[in-house]
């Protein structure tokens, strides 16, 4: 098995780096010269040895150089540590291509020295070419293998065969039967391949465990997780979190049980001192040579002078995962002291300031709290401040503070409930401002008229108000039929911005859960004429199944019968229903959005796939899902812009009415406050709610269809009347 080395150590290892350089780019030549001058050392280090020789074994240099390999030998017996020195010697004669008398006798006599009472001595220089010296490569790893071929032991096929178990082994025939995990049926295997192609596993290696006795280990696994990823890793060399999955998950741990295991062991790992845990996901985990405290750990990360943010990450996690570590003195005041020093002498912005200063107050600094409190008092726009917190925990100490010792913390709580990214944050300014029911009414009336300005905020508060268990601005029945309503328009939006993708499947699963259960609460609570707004809606929704929208007929017309009979008498929709109307820029758009997506971007994703199927484990390989992910993306977008563009229709000065409103109307309005407002209804593809462009298929523009001037229309408890009625057309001629 291959030798695993921490990181430190290797980095002390320069002729181990350079020859992996040169390795790397197949530069024969530099090697020979960088191996020459290690050969002619007069100190040698084991370790460092055994990965150079490694690293040419694996290499396309490895042919070339087996004319040179021995030039190390007046150094290999220098090597004092006997495991160390049979390793590494039987590195070098796997390399070795000369076959040479002098390594001949080498091989011999070292053998013989270590072997000095084995009966079958003879026999095995025979069977690995040392007796007539013709042909003797790897003859060390041979004769251990002819050794180690006994029943009941265990050996690793490195063709793809797995962990296999001996059952039986013939001098006479020199062939070996062998029981292979991933083979069915017992495998003869003459010694001459089993040379080529089997390492040698020891009982307690990880590997013959699992073969061996997986319910023991299994058993092990459950009782000490940490101590079989140390096993694991010690054996294995580096895994990352998708390795271990694919040794352990159903050959040891049932795949049913395995993120519950994982996230035990996981635990266990991060406070394992041995082990050292990857800082990104793609990393792999290592086993230290010695243990490392977790102080140790944080310090000589420290001592690399991170960023001032990177600084903050590090600090708070590792007081979050090992508090315990605050009860060594000396370890706390030294932290103390590094948070002193960027305190007090870093350049600091506000909230790396406010931050800084949090973790002094935990560490009991009288003055901290102090500069907590004046921080938090003096500070505007303290909003913005709250939001560029990178910490979800300090973020919510700040409004904490904010509520303590701010009088104004009303209008700031109100503010942030709508640009804060977390959802308990938000529960917490929620709860925070219960009390404060008109304007908290107020805020939220806003997002229910344009749930587009923040949809993943009225996402969250749909949930909110449909769970129904606090008093809550909107709860009641209307409240709860207006945020369906709004949801459903919120969906046929979101269909159009690929960015809200994770979004907009939220809003599927809630609408499809428990059998519709959200869906059957509305249903019975709500009018017909309600219902039926439902229904429409709901059929301009493209991630809604042919299966949803019967579903939802049916639930319909269970609270309200008459819906049947006027679904059979319903006629099949006109072609003037289908039309989607667009301007020749939405139109233009869409089109070189299709083009873009069936050339340039179908064909970036397929080299995506294609690199990240290379990266292996396609069962945990997170690019490769990604990548799936983002091809069924493009192609469903690009089904859907397809079957709308076929409906397309460029707007003419002939399709918009003269006097009354229609598709390409600008409709002039004032509400009854007297407050003038400005609407432009185009298709869907041209729609920007934020400049008053509305969607013709959108609620307020289909209130507003065929009104003429002076006449008025409700909207969201509200009444309107036109005062104009001008085309888009006529405007443009203007311009």
């Amino acid at each position: 098995m291959k030798i695993d080395m921490p990181k430190d150590r290797e980095a002390g290892m320069s002729y181990l780096k350079d020859i992996r350089d040169r390795l790397q780019n197949n530069d024969y030549p530099g090697f020979l010269k960088i191996w020459e001058e290690y050969c002619y050392g007069e100190q040698v280090e084991a370790e460092e040895l055994i990965l150079i020789l490694q690293a040419v074994k694996i290499s396309e240099l490895a042919k070339p150089f087996g004319l040179q390999v021995e030039r190390i030998l007046p150094l290999w017996r220098e090597v004092k540590e006997a495991e160390l020195a049979h390793e590494s010697l039987q590195l070098i004669f796997d390399l070795q291509t000369t076959n040479t008398e002098e390594l001949a006798d080498l091989a011999t006599g070292y053998l013989k020295n270590k072997h000095p009472n084995d009966p079958l001595f003879l026999d095995k220089v025979r069977l690995i070419g040392l007796r007539n010296r013709e042909q003797f490569q790897g003859c060390i790893h041979n004769y251990d293998l002819l050794t180690h071929m006994k029943k009941g032991n265990f050996v690793f096929h490195t063709a793809g065969w797995g962990t296999g178990e001996i059952v039986d082994v013939s001098l006479v025939r020199e062939e070996l039967s062998i029981e292979f995990e991933y083979v069915i049926g017992p495998q003869h295997l003459s010694f001459e391949k089993a040379f080529k192609t089997l390492l040698i596993l020891k009982d307690e290696h990880f590997y013959a465990r699992r073969f061996g006795n997986p319910d023991l280990l299994e058993k092990e696994a459950r009782e000490s997780p940490g101590e079989l990823i140390r096993l694991l890793l010690h054996d294995l060399g580096p895994k990352t979190a998708a390795e271990i999955k694919e040794e352990l998950s159903d050959l040891v741990i049932p795949s049913a049980d395995w993120n519950r295991w994982w996230q035990t062991a996981r635990a266990k790992i991060k406070k394992d001192t041995k082990i050292e845990s990857p800082k990104e996901l793609k990393e792999p985990f290592r086993l230290r040579e010695h243990e490392v405290p977790h102080e140790v750990a944080l310090h000589k990360a420290l001592e690399a002078k991170p960023s001032v943010n990177a600084t903050i990450q590090m600090v708070y996690t590792f007081l979050r995962d090992f508090p315990e570590t605050l009860k060594n003195h000396e370890f706390k005041e030294s932290l103390e002291a590094r948070l002193k020093e960027i305190y007090e002498n870093e350049p600091l912005s506000d909230s790396q300031r406010l931050q800084v200063a949090f973790f002094l107050d935990d560490l009991g600094i009288p003055q901290a709290e102090k500069d907590l409190m004046s921080l938090v008092q003096n500070i505007n726009p303290i909003s913005d401040l709250v939001r560029s917190i990178e910490v979800l925990a300090f973020q919510k100490r700040t409004m904490q503070l904010i509520h303590k010792h701010r009088k104004d913390w009303r209008e700031i709580f109100l503010d942030l409930l709508f640009t804060v990214e977390s959802n308990l944050l938000r529960d917490f300014l929620l709860h925070e401002l219960e009390d404060k029911t008109e304007d908290l009414t107020t805020k939220l009336n806003s997002l229910l008229i344009q749930p587009l300005s923040h949809p993943d905020v009225f996402v969250w508060y749909f949930q909110k108000v449909i769970d129904g268990k606090a008093k809550l601005p909107f709860s009641d029945t209307k409240g709860q039929n207006l945020f369906f309503e709004g949801l459903l328009v919120l969906l046929d939006h979101l269909e159009q911005k690929p960015n809200y993708r994770d979004l907009l499947k939220k809003i599927i699963g809630l609408l499809t859960a428990q059998r519709y259960k959200i869906v059957r609460a509305i249903m019975q609570q709500s009018s017909i004429e309600e219902v039926k707004e439902y229904l429409l809606l709901s059929t301009k929704c493209q991630s809604l199944t042919d299966h949803d929208i019967k579903i939802l007929h049916s639930l319909a017309e269970v609270v309200h019968p008459s819906l049947a009979r006027l679904r059979k008498e319903k006629t099949p929709s006109t072609s003037e229903d289908n039309i989607i109307w667009t301007t020749q820029e939405g139109y233009q758009r869409t089109h070189q959005r299709i083009q873009q997506i069936a050339t340039s971007d179908t064909v970036k994703n397929a080299r995506e796939i294609e690199a990240a199927r290379a990266l292996g484990d396609l069962r945990e390989n997170a690019e490769f899902k990604a990548a799936l992910e983002k091809r069924d993306r493009l192609q469903s977008e690009l089904k859907f812009l397809s079957d709308q563009i076929a409906r397309a229709r460029i707007l003419t000065p002939e399709d918009v009415p003269a006097d009354e409103v229609g598709v390409g109307s600008i409709v002039h309005c004032k509400d009854s406050k007297g407050s003038h407002l400005r609407f432009t209804l185009l298709g869907p593809w041209d729609a920007d709610p934020e400049s008053h462009i509305l969607s013709f298929q959108s609620k307020l523009a289909q209130v507003m269809k065929g009104k003429t001037v002076g006449e008025t229309f409700d909207f969201q408890g509200d009444q309107f009347t036109i005062t104009d009625i001008n085309s888009i057309f006529d405007q443009q001629e203007k311009a």
